[in-house]
């Protein structure tokens, strides 16, 4: 139901609307088609993953446990975005209820967490493997590869939960139920309300550094000693123990750095008013 403002642009939205790639709506069923694309390759790549890790005994080892986690979260998350994007796309179905946004929004933070959280255990191990390698079956006990699987999926499913709550709670008027972009995402739902959102945006940014942030500065200070640990022995084949590891390490700061820029000030704007509601309805 519309929230009762005198001049009927404002209001609580019961349904969210999606416009898609701004600027490039005339081609956006052409655009879903590398992204369709993508999602299968996906879908069939991590699936075999999945396939040959659960079938092969010898692959029951901790960093392929975390390989077959890493490719379980990667199709999760893509499911999350990928249907409804090409539903926007394809099939002229760019609505989506508030709570239901709320939820996508749960879904794909939950899971980059838990990709983030994924990459920091792949990255300890890598480190013992290279620093002791001797150790490396006793510090990696299936007792404690249990608790990293559950600790990384807890830690980022509890932390997104105030952000629904903050929404939820605190933001009550918008200037419109128009979302640029294709998927729920926190500060996309957050620039649409009116209120302030100082709050919104600390915790924001408080959420990405303790599951982005806080990893990325571990995983880069485990490299660096994996790094000189390898550079003095005396075969460097071992380095290609990591060398997947480090490649993802290399990609995972643009990850982080576009999820933080997020969360810098815009230059305020004034959007001309957005009757989306009938005006009658509204009084």
């Amino acid at each position: 139901m519309a929230l009762p403002i005198t001049n009927g642009t404002l209001f609580m939205p019961f349904v969210l609307t999606f416009i898609g790639i701004p600027g490039l709506e005339s081609v956006q069923c052409w655009i879903g088609i590398p992204f369709c694309a993508m999602y299968i390759i996906a879908l069939i790549g991590n699936s075999l993953v999945l396939i040959i890790i659960k079938s092969e005994p010898s692959l029951q080892e901790p960093m392929y446990i975390f390989l077959a986690m890493l490719g379980a979260t990667d199709i999760s998350l893509s499911t999350s975005i990928v249907p409804k994007m090409l539903g926007i796309f394809w099939f002229h179905l760019p609505e989506i209820y508030f709570d239901a946004c709320l939820f996508q929004m749960w879904l794909i933070h939950t899971f980059q967490g838990i990709e983030s959280g994924i990459l920091l255990a792949m990255a300890l191990g890598c480190y013992v493997v290279i620093c002791y390698p001797l150790r490396h079956a006793m510090v990696f006990t299936r007792q404690l590869v249990t608790y990293i699987v559950v600790g990384v999926t807890l830690r980022p499913a509890i932390l997104v939960i105030p952000h629904l709550l903050l929404i939820k709670c605190r933001l009550k008027i918008y200037r419109t139920k128009l979302i640029s972009h294709t998927y729920c995402e926190h500060m996309a739902l957050v620039k649409l309300a009116t209120e302030d959102v100082y709050i919104n945006k600390f915790y924001g940014i408080f959420g990405a550094f303790m599951v982005g942030g806080l990893d990325f500065i571990i995983i880069t200070l485990t490299y660096i000693q994996v790094f000189i640990t390898v550079f003095h022995l005396p075969l460097k084949e071992v380095f290609n123990t990591c060398i997947i590891h480090i490649c993802i390490w290399i990609l995972y700061p643009i990850i982080c750095t576009h999820h933080l820029f997020q969360y810098l000030p815009s230059s305020p704007t004034n959007p001309q008013p957005l009757y989306l509601w009938d005006k009658d309805q509204a009084h």
